[in-house]
């Protein structure tokens, strides 16, 4: 059950990236893998590798999946800054 409410509370942090510029590798729907995954890894890690059942789900299980979404989206916010300083090395600033 934990798993679940991982995957929500990514899913909710993920809609405030519409006030980022879209500077996301594979733009919105890189941001929402990546808070997904990381919100999941960053789980698992902190329930060293197990997932809560339904008894053992509370207001706790949101609140870690807090920093693994935030983590997940800064990783995918930087590769396609990354890709983009790539390209306009590669091309031109102006293009």
């Amino acid at each position: 059950m934990s798993l679940l409410v991982w995957v929500m509370t990514a899913i909710a942090i993920w809609h405030f990236t519409v006030f980022l510029p879209d500077r996301f590798w594979a733009g919105i729907v890189g941001a929402f893998l990546g808070a997904v995954l990381g919100a999941v890894i960053f789980g698992l890690i902190v329930h060293t590798g197990s997932v809560p059942g339904q008894d053992d789900t509370n207001l706790a299980s949101a609140l870690e999946a807090i920093p693994g979404a935030l983590l997940g989206m800064g990783v995918i916010w930087l590769a396609g800054v990354r890709g983009e300083r790539r390209y306009e090395a590669q091309h031109g600033a102006g293009h």
